[in-house]
């Protein structure tokens, strides 16, 4: 799938693509209960999207990796198309930003059949 083909409210989006810039990351606190929410931008060759990376995803991801959304949706904030992995999907780094290209041993073991 490429990212010039996403369109807001589409679920079940299976993607790479590289992280070339990572927001600020917020705490927030929902149901009495804390969290972490930051804005990321992704790229293919197709062009760029918002990617929403929350808690623990946020540690995993650094500018330069490439990253595989796996059953993402894609949701509208202010009138802008965003990405999320969300509580179905996942997000899993196939690439850091020193390796270059090639997929991590770490991602082939967690690669769904």
């Amino acid at each position: 799938m490429a990212i010039k083909d996403l369109q807001v409210k589409q679920g079940n989006v299976d993607l790479v693509a590289e992280v070339v810039e990572i927001g600020e990351v917020r705490e927030f606190s929902k149901f009495g209960k804390p969290g972490r929410v930051a804005n990321a931008k992704i790229k293919d060759k197709t062009g760029e999207i918002e990617l929403t990376l929350w808690n623990e995803d946020i540690d995993k991801v650094k500018v330069g990796d490439t990253v595989k959304i796996t059953n993402g949706y894609v949701n509208e904030w202010q009138g802008t198309p965003q990405l999320t992995s969300g509580r179905a999907g996942k997000l899993e780094v196939v690439a850091n930003a020193n390796e270059g290209s090639e997929d991590s041993d770490e991602s082939e073991e967690d690669i769904e059949e």
